[in-house]
């Protein structure tokens, strides 16, 4: 089945910009959509984005649109969250996880095989 590990979290100041990777193991984005989702202090689990390997990308954020950005590299065994203008509000551990098939689920609650996150803090 696999597992996967994010990296590229840190500390950042407001407007800045960070890119957080998801490293998949055992397969490849060919086998299993992957998603992001974040949990922040305080707040409740929110999945953010979804890619499958056709490209697709899935928000599921309102809040994700226009400043996160999900892509893979062209070995599709690694998978990127670029996120832009980043604001207080956004820091969290972020977590990303595969689908159960090559399509995005319709909410990030469908995912499996969740990673330990990478803890980001957007602070001045």
């Amino acid at each position: 089945q696999g597992q996967v590990v994010e990296s590229g979290g840190g500390l950042v100041q407001p407007g800045g910009s960070l890119r957080l990777s998801c490293e998949l193991s055992g397969f490849t984005l060919d086998d299993y959509a992957i998603g992001w989702a974040r949990e922040g202090p305080g707040k409740e689990f929110e999945g953010l984005v979804c890619l499958q390997s056709s490209g697709y990308r899935g928000y599921w954020a309102a809040s994700a649109k226009g400043r996160f950005t999900i892509s893979s590299d062209n070995t599709k065994t690694t998978v990127y969250l670029e996120m832009a203008n980043l604001k207080p509000e956004d820091t969290g551990v972020y977590r990303c996880a595969r689908a159960y098939g090559t399509g995005c689920p319709t909410g990030a609650r469908y995912l499996v095989n969740w990673g330990q996150g990478a803890q980001v803090t957007v602070s001045s």
